[in-house]
């Protein structure tokens, strides 16, 4: 199952770099997590400072 990124998302772009599959794109106005590329791996979980990742 992939993650994805809610709305309490600060756009600051923590997530980003932790993606090793490139996943992870700017949006307007919070990231997203392209689901049909997430490899499910969680490198995002982490980095996320307000919590905004979880399981689809």
């Amino acid at each position: 199952m992939a993650y994805a990124i809610s709305d309490e998302c600060i756009a600051c772009g923590a997530c980003f770099d932790s993606c090793p599959v490139g996943a992870i794109a700017e949006g307007d106005p919070i990231y997203t997590i392209d689901a049909a590329t997430c490899t499910d791996c969680a490198a995002c979980v982490d980095t996320c400072p307000v919590t905004a990742i979880a399981e689809a």
